[in-house]
């Protein structure tokens, strides 16, 4: 007899934890260097993604630990590119 194994709970995902801090961005000139910064790399995204698989996101945050509160396990980069992923989930954008 091969002894059971009791999973933990599944991670929550990008809609069951919290979107906000209530803090408010340190830098006034951090949304136009994102932009400048995404728009600048949008042809080599194409070029390297035709497919459109890719995410670009800006001062979201990017959980990575499981933590109580959940807050602490997150991380909020004022720009951030992940590969290889695409842009909606289930419809809706990530």
């Amino acid at each position: 007899m091969v002894p059971r194994v009791k999973l933990p709970p599944p991670f929550p995902d990008h809609t069951q934890l919290p979107e906000s801090d209530g803090t408010f961005v340190k830098n006034f000139q951090e949304h136009p260097q994102s932009i400048i910064l995404t728009d600048s790399m949008g042809e080599i995204l194409q070029q390297r993604h035709p497919d459109g698989q890719y995410a670009i996101g800006q001062d979201c945050g990017i959980y990575w630990r499981e933590t109580d509160p959940p807050e602490k396990g997150a991380e909020a980069p004022d720009w951030f590119y992940v590969p290889n992923v695409p842009p909606q989930l289930d419809g809706k954008i990530r």
